[in-house]
């Protein structure tokens, strides 16, 4: 059970500090928004390369943005440990996934909420982390998606079914109300950005959060 909190709801006049807070995380997730293929605009290569140099925990880009088939392997190169792209947005999953692959870097794919698993399940030999949104992608504090845990039910189980060691990241409106319901189904890396800033002790809601997604694991 994995905890990446996302720096969207962080102070981002302040990321270096901010990346300190989440240090017992497993992860520090990153949302790099193009202002096209969601409607909100973040941060993008150069404050990447830069978070890369100082987090103490790896970096887990989660890029919603258009032709990641173009963009996402400079991600990897600029030292994401995990690069997830959206399979809405990707001309050519398979060959992107490998690039990434081959720049030492994790390959993430991620669906909205309304994009099923089962026209990319075929593709989850080549990835190692499938990320299914459980908010629709664009901004931090949303409420959690509870129609779209079917989805991570067949997600999982279509990992099992191939027998592959496939990571099932859940995103949006992660908290210790919701958490337990997305391990039951099957998640395993659980990003939760408001639920860990919007605490006076990140580090101490970084271990609950794990506890009971823990407690609930499949």
């Amino acid at each position: 059970m994995q905890i990446s909190p996302s720096i969207l709801s962080a102070d981002f006049a302040n990321l270096e500090a901010e990346l300190g807070r989440i240090a017992t995380a497993d992860w520090a997730h990153v949302d790099v928004m193009d202002g096209h293929f969601v409607p909100n605009l973040t941060l993008g290569l150069p404050v990447v390369e830069a978070l890369a140099r100082v987090t103490p925990v790896p970096i887990d880009a989660h890029l919603m943005i258009d032709d990641p088939d173009r963009w996402a392997p400079a991600y990897a190169e600029a030292g994401a440990r995990s690069v997830t792209f959206h399979a809405e947005a990707a001309a050519a999953p398979v060959r992107l996934a490998r690039e990434l692959r081959a720049q030492g870097a994790r390959a993430g794919l991620a669906l909205k909420p309304a994009t099923p698993i089962e026209p990319y399940a075929d593709l989850l030999p080549e990835v190692d982390m499938v990320l299914v949104m459980t908010v629709e992608p664009g901004f931090g504090g949303q409420s959690f998606l509870d129609v779209v845990l079917p989805k991570i039910r067949r997600t999982r189980q279509a990992i099992r079914d191939r027998g592959l060691d496939v990571w099932l990241q859940v995103d949006g409106g992660v908290s210790v109300d919701t958490i337990e319901r997305a391990a039951d189904a099957g998640a395993d890396v659980f990003v939760a950005g408001s639920a860990v800033y919007g605490a006076d002790d990140a580090a101490g809601q970084i271990a609950r959060l794990r506890e009971l997604a823990a407690t609930h694991a499949h």
